[in-house]
């Protein structure tokens, strides 16, 4: 009879929570800034145009969010169920960033819902004024939960002895070396991916000549151009991440380039297949581009594979994980740089469709980018789930029905997932731009300009 492996189930579980409540939590920190650059617009320009935009997002959002609720607190609930040993020598330095992320929450909660009351209840200005709490709550929901991340990748704060943890000290392991790029990549990266999404709802419309056409390429506009700016600062901060892991984790950057040998001028490795020898075969490979990459220069050294113990080396298949989210993001930059080139040329209307489908396709690739990165994340800090102190396999569960807890959630988050989709569709199918252009005293609903 094989023997039942719980750290197995344990880890599968913990990965199908997370890249679904990840879907939501990308939403669910980009969308109130894009709303807030909508609502923005509509003030300074004084464009009604814009002004919907922010209500018709706005709907989207509060269905998300009450998903995102759902599997946050699936989160919570398996951290303590899956990884009990964890949480007992971790849990005291992590549970003030926990805390916090609950109470940030509730500020967003709260004022979110004042906002949606309040739309034809208070001045343009004054109601712009309470998307600042509902932005700072969600950016700071993420980042008090990213700082828990950093810290299993950089521990801190606490000392370890005879597996009882002593001298803690919750603010030096909140604030520990990881925090300030983990942050900024996953807050960037999450706005980045929000507008991305907005931008190919937008363009589908404009596809399928859907509703009103200035509406839909006001907001794919506003959408791309934010895109791109969160884009380029994806890329800049993943840049300084690198440099961070060089040093801190060589043996992640080294999996996620498949670098083995500890040298200078070493390339950047993209795609390619890994031989039995730790060959790498049908590669492209970028001279110096790894080191420039680690340490700004071509001749700084990059720590190979083959100076850590096997039993310590991260998973080599983490290189496509890294590759795809490299590459997602230069993707996008350039489909954001296309569409402003033809914004811009006022004799090529309207957009051609070839242009419009690629940014269709920017939506759901940008979330894809942000879901190879975080597996990028998790799976390359393997074995570990605290580096340098516990690794996973000490970690876990030894419950035997794991496997009856993975069925049950899989099953909550097909329900979740066939809702989400079902009332989003139905309130927008239902809520047609035309009419609702009528209804604020903006005529002209169904346009082509």
């Amino acid at each position: 009879m094989p023997i039942y492996d719980s750290v197995f189930y344990s880890r599968l579980l913990t990965e199908t929570t997370l890249a679904f409540h990840i879907i939501f939590a990308t939403i669910g920190v980009g969308v109130p800034v894009m709303i807030m650059l909508a609502e923005l617009a509509s003030i300074q320009r004084k464009d009604p145009y814009y002004a919907l935009l922010a209500r018709r997002w706005a709907r989207g959002f509060v269905i998300t969010v009450a998903i995102g609720v759902v599997t946050g607190t699936a989160i919570g609930l398996q951290l303590s169920l899956l990884w009990p040993k964890f949480m007992e020598i971790a849990g005291q330095a992590i549970a003030l960033p926990l805390f916090l992320e609950t109470f940030a929450f509730f500020i967003e909660a709260i004022f979110l819902g004042i906002y949606l009351y309040t739309w034809e209840r208070l001045k343009p200005k004054h109601h712009l004024l309470l998307l600042v709490p509902v932005v700072i709550g969600s950016s700071a929901s993420a980042f008090f939960i990213t700082t828990v991340n950093a810290f299993m990748n950089t521990p801190q704060g606490f000392t370890l002895k005879d597996g009882l943890i002593t001298n803690v000290q919750p603010i030096l392991a909140m604030f520990n070396p990881s925090m300030p790029t983990k942050v900024a990549h996953v807050l960037s990266s999450a706005y980045m991916t929000s507008a991305f999404i907005l931008a190919a709802v937008a363009a589908y419309s404009l596809l399928k000549k859907k509703g009103d056409t200035l509406y839909a390429k006001k907001a794919l506009k506003l959408t791309v151009t934010a895109g791109l700016v969160f884009a380029i600062s994806t890329a800049m901060i993943g840049d300084l991440s690198a440099k961070f892991l060089a040093h801190t984790q060589p043996e992640k950057l080294a999996a996620a380039e498949w670098h083995f040998e500890t040298t200078s001028n070493a390339p950047l490795v993209l795609g390619g297949i890994l031989t039995e020898n730790n060959e790498v075969k049908y590669a492209l490979k970028i001279p110096y581009a790894l080191s420039i990459l680690a340490g700004g220069t071509p001749g700084t050294e990059v720590k190979g594979l083959n100076e850590i113990p096997k039993d310590l080396r991260p998973p080599l298949y983490v290189h496509y994980f890294f590759d795809a989210m490299v590459a997602i993001g230069m993707f996008v930059i350039v489909v954001a740089i296309c569409h402003m080139w033809y914004a811009r040329k006022k004799s090529r209307k309207p957009y051609p469709r070839w242009l419009l489908a690629i940014i269709v396709v920017c939506g759901p690739l940008s979330m894809l980018g942000i879901q190879c990165g975080w597996f990028y994340a998790e799976v390359g800090r393997q074995p570990w789930i605290l580096r340098g102190y516990m690794k996973v396999a000490d970690a876990a569960t030894t419950s035997q029905d794991v496997d009856t807890m993975l069925l049950l959630f899989c099953l909550l988050y097909l329900v979740l997932a066939l809702t989400a989709v079902k009332v989003l569709s139905k309130l927008f199918r239902k809520s047609d731009v035309a009419d609702e252009l009528i209804a604020l005293g903006i005529f002209g609903g169904r346009t082509k300009e």
